[in-house]
């Protein structure tokens, strides 16, 4: 469950990065029930790996899901992995007009690009934002644990099907090689009675 709605949700976030998270079309109660309820049609899919927009790293993953922020297009986790750097110094954050938090810097690890941030003092009606790591949904991408569909092809005759017509072109290839062997046998026999032939008369 977590995978197709997250899927879809990143999906529509990279055709209109300016209109992540739209608050129109999700929120973050249909976010966490779509990650943790229990839809039985899409029971199959598999838990989001959250990556790195740029060089897709993974950075977390939805078992670690603590929500979402509509307004901000964020999403929160609990748990990153250590490609994610909590940065050391403080600044201020400005998240309404009577509302300022203090913020440390999330950045990628492999290419130090900035993926969000950690809310370390907030106002009352944030503090569910408090010591989770806040990603920009447009500097992450995301990826579903088997949602892998191409496979090769299967290719050789051990794997082709064995059908009548088939099985008659084996036996008519065997027949043809086989008839080949009597005649360069016979061949040879003939080759070999002349040579000891002129052997005898001379």
């Amino acid at each position: 469950m977590a995978a197709r709605g997250s899927l879809n949700l990143f999906k529509h976030l990279q055709k209109n990065v300016n209109a992540t998270f739209e608050s129109s079309s999700v929120d973050s109660t249909a976010v966490e029930e779509k990650l943790f309820g229990q839809v039985e049609e899409e029971e199959d899919d598999g838990p989001v790996v959250f990556i790195c927009g740029k060089c897709k790293l993974p950075v977390g993953d939805s078992l670690s899901w603590d929500g979402s922020e509509d307004g901000q297009n964020q999403i929160r986790l609990k748990r990153v992995t250590d490609n994610v750097i909590v940065g050391k110094e403080n600044r201020l954050l400005e998240v309404g007009k009577r509302s300022v938090c203090l913020v440390v810097d999330l950045v990628c690890r492999g290419c130090h690009s900035a993926l969000g941030m950690v809310y370390a003092s907030t106002p009352r009606n944030l503090d569910h934002k408090r010591f989770t790591f806040c990603f920009n949904v447009a500097d992450i991408d995301s990826y579903v644990l088997g949602s892998a569909t191409q496979m090769l092809a299967a290719e050789g005759p051990k794997e082709q099907p064995v059908t009548l017509e088939y099985r008659g072109i084996v036996e008519q290839q065997l027949t043809e090689m086989k008839m080949l062997v009597l005649s360069m046998a016979q061949r040879l026999e003939e080759i070999e009675i002349g040579l000891q032939e002129e052997s005898d008369e001379a």
